[in-house]
Protein backbone atom coordinates (compact mmCIF):
# COMPACT_ATOMS: atom_id res chain seq x y z
CA UNK A 1 0.00 0.00 0.00
CA UNK A 2 1.11 3.55 -0.74
CA UNK A 3 1.75 5.73 2.31
CA UNK A 4 -0.06 9.06 1.93
CA UNK A 5 1.86 12.03 3.35
CA UNK A 6 0.99 15.66 4.13
CA UNK A 7 3.91 18.09 4.50
CA UNK A 8 3.33 21.03 6.89
CA UNK A 9 6.03 23.71 6.94
CA UNK A 10 5.94 27.50 6.54
CA UNK A 11 8.97 27.47 4.22
CA UNK A 12 8.13 26.74 0.60
CA UNK A 13 11.58 25.36 -0.20
CA UNK A 14 11.35 22.88 2.66
CA UNK A 15 7.89 21.71 1.60
CA UNK A 16 8.90 21.30 -2.02
CA UNK A 17 12.17 19.60 -1.12
CA UNK A 18 10.50 17.00 1.08
CA UNK A 19 7.77 16.47 -1.51
CA UNK A 20 10.29 15.79 -4.26
CA UNK A 21 12.29 13.38 -2.10
CA UNK A 22 9.26 11.45 -0.89
CA UNK A 23 7.46 11.29 -4.24
CA UNK A 24 10.57 9.62 -5.65
CA UNK A 25 9.86 6.63 -3.39
CA UNK A 26 7.68 3.90 -4.93
CA UNK A 27 5.65 3.35 -1.76
CA UNK A 28 5.14 7.00 -0.68
CA UNK A 29 2.95 9.76 -2.13
CA UNK A 30 2.74 13.37 -0.96
CA UNK A 31 -0.96 14.17 -1.21
CA UNK A 32 -0.81 17.77 0.03
CA UNK A 33 1.10 20.61 1.65
CA UNK A 34 0.23 23.09 4.42
CA UNK A 35 1.84 26.43 5.30
CA UNK A 36 0.85 26.44 8.99
CA UNK A 37 -0.81 24.38 11.69
CA UNK A 38 -4.33 25.54 10.98
CA UNK A 39 -4.09 24.54 7.33
CA UNK A 40 -2.52 21.23 8.35
CA UNK A 41 -5.50 20.41 10.57
CA UNK A 42 -7.92 21.29 7.77
CA UNK A 43 -6.04 19.26 5.17
CA UNK A 44 -5.85 16.22 7.43
CA UNK A 45 -9.65 16.27 7.55
CA UNK A 46 -9.86 16.77 3.79
CA UNK A 47 -7.15 14.41 2.56
CA UNK A 48 -6.91 11.76 5.33
CA UNK A 49 -3.13 11.23 5.04
CA UNK A 50 -1.38 8.37 6.82
CA UNK A 51 1.50 10.56 8.01
CA UNK A 52 1.89 14.29 8.59
CA UNK A 53 5.40 15.75 8.45
CA UNK A 54 4.90 18.57 10.94
CA UNK A 55 7.23 21.51 11.47
CA UNK A 56 7.10 22.71 15.08
CA UNK A 57 7.73 26.41 14.63
CA UNK A 58 5.17 27.95 12.31
CA UNK A 59 3.26 31.26 12.46
CA UNK A 60 -0.32 31.27 13.71
CA UNK A 61 -1.09 27.77 14.94
CA UNK A 62 2.23 26.04 15.60
CA UNK A 63 3.03 22.38 15.12
CA UNK A 64 2.36 21.45 18.75
CA UNK A 65 -1.18 22.86 18.70
CA UNK A 66 -1.85 21.31 15.31
CA UNK A 67 -0.58 17.92 16.48
CA UNK A 68 -2.85 18.07 19.52
CA UNK A 69 -5.90 18.81 17.35
CA UNK A 70 -5.07 16.11 14.81
CA UNK A 71 -4.60 13.47 17.52
CA UNK A 72 -7.73 14.60 19.38
CA UNK A 73 -9.75 14.12 16.19
CA UNK A 74 -8.96 10.41 16.59
CA UNK A 75 -8.09 9.93 12.95
CA UNK A 76 -5.59 7.54 11.46
CA UNK A 77 -2.97 10.18 10.69
CA UNK A 78 0.35 9.82 12.52
CA UNK A 79 2.43 12.95 13.12
CA UNK A 80 6.17 12.98 12.48
CA UNK A 81 7.69 16.13 13.96
CA UNK A 82 10.31 18.06 12.00
CA UNK A 83 12.82 20.34 13.64
CA UNK A 84 16.21 21.90 12.97
CA UNK A 85 17.88 20.90 16.24
CA UNK A 86 17.65 17.66 18.21
CA UNK A 87 17.60 19.72 21.41
CA UNK A 88 14.61 21.78 20.33
CA UNK A 89 12.80 22.74 23.54
CA UNK A 90 9.46 22.02 21.91
CA UNK A 91 10.16 18.42 20.91
CA UNK A 92 9.02 17.09 24.27
CA UNK A 93 5.80 19.10 24.10
CA UNK A 94 5.07 17.84 20.61
CA UNK A 95 5.57 14.21 21.64
CA UNK A 96 3.35 14.70 24.67
CA UNK A 97 0.74 16.23 22.35
CA UNK A 98 0.65 12.94 20.47
CA UNK A 99 3.37 13.06 17.81
CA UNK A 100 4.60 9.58 16.89
CA UNK A 101 8.18 10.55 16.28
CA UNK A 102 10.82 13.15 15.59
CA UNK A 103 13.13 13.83 12.65
CA UNK A 104 15.78 16.43 11.90
CA UNK A 105 15.21 18.58 8.83
CA UNK A 106 18.68 17.79 7.52
CA UNK A 107 17.93 14.06 7.42
CA UNK A 108 18.95 12.20 4.28
CA UNK A 109 16.33 11.15 1.73
CA UNK A 110 16.67 7.56 2.91
CA UNK A 111 16.31 8.53 6.58
CA UNK A 112 13.28 10.67 5.77
CA UNK A 113 11.55 7.88 3.85
CA UNK A 114 12.41 5.29 6.50
CA UNK A 115 11.04 7.61 9.19
CA UNK A 116 7.75 7.95 7.34
CA UNK A 117 7.53 4.16 6.96
CA UNK A 118 8.32 3.53 10.63
CA UNK A 119 5.68 5.98 11.87
CA UNK A 120 3.08 4.77 9.36
CA UNK A 121 3.60 1.24 10.67
CA UNK A 122 2.78 2.38 14.20
CA UNK A 123 6.32 2.29 15.54
CA UNK A 124 7.97 5.06 17.53
CA UNK A 125 10.77 7.09 15.98
CA UNK A 126 12.89 8.14 18.95
CA UNK A 127 16.65 8.59 18.71
CA UNK A 128 18.72 8.18 21.90
CA UNK A 129 19.36 11.93 21.98
CA UNK A 130 15.61 12.52 22.03
CA UNK A 131 15.15 9.98 24.80
CA UNK A 132 17.62 11.89 26.95
CA UNK A 133 15.91 15.16 26.09
CA UNK A 134 12.51 13.79 27.07
CA UNK A 135 13.80 12.84 30.49
CA UNK A 136 15.51 16.20 30.96
CA UNK A 137 12.43 18.17 29.94
CA UNK A 138 10.18 16.07 32.15
CA UNK A 139 12.40 16.71 35.16
CA UNK A 140 11.91 20.45 34.62
CA UNK A 141 8.12 20.32 34.74
CA UNK A 142 6.60 21.99 37.78
CA UNK A 143 3.89 19.33 38.15
CA UNK A 144 6.29 16.40 37.72
CA UNK A 145 5.42 14.79 41.05
CA UNK A 146 1.67 14.92 40.42
CA UNK A 147 2.09 13.50 36.93
CA UNK A 148 4.36 10.76 38.22
CA UNK A 149 1.88 9.75 40.90
CA UNK A 150 -0.96 9.60 38.37
CA UNK A 151 1.11 7.57 35.93
CA UNK A 152 2.31 5.17 38.63
CA UNK A 153 -1.28 4.49 39.66
CA UNK A 154 -2.18 3.71 36.05
CA UNK A 155 0.71 1.35 35.33
CA UNK A 156 -0.25 -0.68 38.40
CA UNK A 157 -2.64 -2.56 36.07
CA UNK A 158 0.26 -3.89 34.02
CA UNK A 159 1.77 -7.30 34.65
CA UNK A 160 5.42 -7.57 35.60
CA UNK A 161 6.35 -8.63 32.05
CA UNK A 162 4.30 -5.83 30.50
CA UNK A 163 6.05 -3.31 32.73
CA UNK A 164 9.39 -4.74 31.64
CA UNK A 165 8.40 -4.37 27.98
CA UNK A 166 7.22 -0.81 28.60
CA UNK A 167 10.62 0.14 30.02
CA UNK A 168 12.37 -1.30 26.97
CA UNK A 169 10.02 0.59 24.64
CA UNK A 170 10.95 3.78 26.47
CA UNK A 171 14.61 2.97 25.94
CA UNK A 172 13.98 3.00 22.19
CA UNK A 173 14.15 -0.75 21.47
CA UNK A 174 12.18 -2.23 18.58
CA UNK A 175 9.94 -5.29 18.96
CA UNK A 176 12.68 -7.48 17.52
CA UNK A 177 15.27 -6.06 19.91
CA UNK A 178 12.96 -6.50 22.90
CA UNK A 179 12.26 -10.08 21.86
CA UNK A 180 15.99 -10.74 21.69
CA UNK A 181 16.57 -9.14 25.09
CA UNK A 182 13.79 -11.18 26.75
CA UNK A 183 14.41 -14.34 24.70
CA UNK A 184 10.84 -14.67 23.45
CA UNK A 185 9.16 -14.61 20.03
CA UNK A 186 8.62 -11.23 18.39
CA UNK A 187 4.90 -12.05 18.08
CA UNK A 188 4.77 -12.34 21.88
CA UNK A 189 6.22 -8.85 22.23
CA UNK A 190 3.66 -7.48 19.76
CA UNK A 191 0.93 -8.95 21.95
CA UNK A 192 2.44 -7.37 25.07
CA UNK A 193 2.70 -3.97 23.34
CA UNK A 194 -0.93 -4.12 22.22
CA UNK A 195 -2.08 -4.97 25.75
CA UNK A 196 0.03 -2.16 27.23
CA UNK A 197 -1.51 0.40 24.89
CA UNK A 198 -5.05 -0.82 25.62
CA UNK A 199 -4.58 -0.94 29.40
CA UNK A 200 -3.04 2.53 29.53
CA UNK A 201 -5.35 4.05 26.93
CA UNK A 202 -2.44 5.14 24.75
CA UNK A 203 -2.31 5.77 21.01
CA UNK A 204 1.08 4.33 20.12
CA UNK A 205 4.59 3.40 21.26
CA UNK A 206 5.72 7.01 21.50
CA UNK A 207 2.99 7.83 23.99
CA UNK A 208 3.96 4.67 25.86
CA UNK A 209 7.55 5.92 26.06
CA UNK A 210 6.45 9.31 27.37
CA UNK A 211 4.20 7.57 29.90
CA UNK A 212 7.17 5.55 31.15
CA UNK A 213 9.18 8.72 31.73
CA UNK A 214 6.29 10.35 33.59
CA UNK A 215 5.81 7.26 35.76
CA UNK A 216 9.55 7.38 36.45
CA UNK A 217 10.01 3.86 35.20
CA UNK A 218 12.90 5.33 33.22
CA UNK A 219 15.33 7.72 34.86
CA UNK A 220 18.37 9.64 33.62
CA UNK A 221 21.45 7.48 33.61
Amino acid sequence: MTIRVLVADDQMMVREGFSVLLNAMPDIEVVGEAVDGREAVAKVRELAPDVVLMDIRMPGMNGIEATREIVAADGAAKVLVLTTFDLDEYVYQALRAGASGFLLKDASARRLADGVRVVAAGEALLAPSVTRRLITEFSRLGDAQRMAATAQAAYGDLTERETEVLVLIAQGLSNAEIAGRLVVAESTIKTHVSRILVKLGLRDRTQAAVFAYEARLVTPG
